[in-house]
């Protein structure tokens, strides 16, 4: 059902022309000389009066009225103020404001089947309050279970992370990307309720208790080969350029066996994690 204004009209002069015929009425009524016929004519002015203060209605900033009349959907007022409607209709307030909702830690497997905890936030707004009211039962309850349904639809699409595949998507390693795809996926759930999806973001991410020690001592394990990569690749080059400016500034001639030599010296020297302890040699070198 699309959103569609209402008819209205300023509820002052609402205010003001059923109190001129309230006292016309009643001055009508106090001035017969006797009651009959002539009586309608104030009920039906008290009538129209009444008629019109039904449909008073105030509209807040930032929120919408919508109207139904027996059953009939009407029109939605969104303009604050006050306002005179159609008389007797049922006016149905609806929250125009930005909303936070905050979803519970979801236990969720993830790509490779990891058992991961999962928490998101999701700020939206009512666009349409007609579908807000009719084409869902309670927009709140409805985007609180969807939004659920989103993250966990998510969650299950991509690993919590990748240790050996650095080009794979993950949900840690990708937060904006994801957080993209959720707000996307939401958007197309939340539309039938009326609802914007501002932003949607990932606020909890974990392993379970179940394996978070595992996967601890796994994203240790992988840090300290990162490292010992980086180190290794750096005292080779740090030997070659080493044994480069001896031979170009003819330090000292070595042959085959003394350059396998001075590369294990240096390597062991560079690459161990405690400080070697030099050998003097007070001898001939060969």
């Amino acid at each position: 059902m699309q959103e569609k204004q209402a008819f209205k009209m300023n509820g002052y002069v609402g205010i003001i022309v059923s109190l001129i015929l309230i006292g016309l009425a009643a001055f009508l009524v106090v001035s017969m000389d006797s009651y009959g016929a002539a009586l309608a004519v104030p009920i039906l002015l008290g009538i129209v009066a009444l008629l019109i203060l039904s449909g008073i209605t105030i509209v807040q900033p930032n929120e919408a009225k919508v109207l139904t009349l027996f059953g009939t959907y009407v029109g939605v007022i969104r303009e604050q103020g006050l306002w005179v409607a159609i008389p007797l209709t049922i006016k149905s307030r609806v929250s125009l404001r930005v909303i936070n909702f905050n979803s519970e830690k979801l236990k969720v497997n993830d790509l490779e089947g990891n058992p991961i905890e999962i928490a998101a936030v999701v700020v939206y707004k009512v666009s349409d309050s007609a579908k807000a009211t009719f084409d869902v039962e309670d927009y709140e309850e409805f985007v609180q279970i969807q939004s659920e349904t989103g993250i966990r639809h998510i969650a299950s699409q991509y690993a919590y992370d990748h240790f050996d595949k650095d080009t794979d998507m993950s949900l840690r390693k990708n937060s904006d990307e994801i957080a993209d795809f959720l707000a996307q996926d939401l958007q197309s759930r939340l539309s039938v309720a009326g609802v914007d999806v501002m932003e949607a973001r990932i606020m909890h991410l974990a392993y379970s208790s179940e394996v978070a020690s595992a996967m601890l001592q796994r994203q240790q394990a992988q840090a300290v080969l990162s490292a010992r990569k980086v180190i290794v690749d750096g005292a080779v080059g740090l030997v070659k350029s080493a044994i480069e400016q001896l031979a170009d500034e003819g330090v000292v001639e070595l042959d085959d066996d003394k350059k396998a030599q001075m590369v294990n010296n240096l390597m062991v020297a560079i690459v161990s994690e405690k400080g070697s302890q030099p050998v003097i040699n007070t001898g001939s070198i060969h």
